[in-house]
């Protein structure tokens, strides 16, 4: 199974707006880290979509081993 590349082993604090949809890079070769630049075409990953609930920080996976992605759940820890 691909592994994905580790972008870096700690979350992005990134500011979100209510109603706007994101793509977070699953495959970690994004240039746009932690958002999906459409490096991935060349791998067997694609990235997330999610919309923001509302405006906030979020903290995004940067190791891209979440169990919880595009979320942070601290996997980066332990790796």
């Amino acid at each position: 199974m691909e592994e994905p590349k580790i972008a870096q082993k700690m979350p992005y604090a990134v500011e979100v707006e209510e109603g706007k949809t994101y793509y977070w890079c699953a495959c970690g070769r994004s240039a746009s880290q932690p958002f999906c630049d459409g490096s991935h075409k060349e791998t067997s990953f694609t990235p997330v979509a999610f919309t923001a609930e509302k405006t906030e920080t979020v903290h995004l996976c940067g190791c891209k081993h979440t169990n919880t992605p595009p979320f942070c759940d601290g996997t980066h820890a332990k790796l």
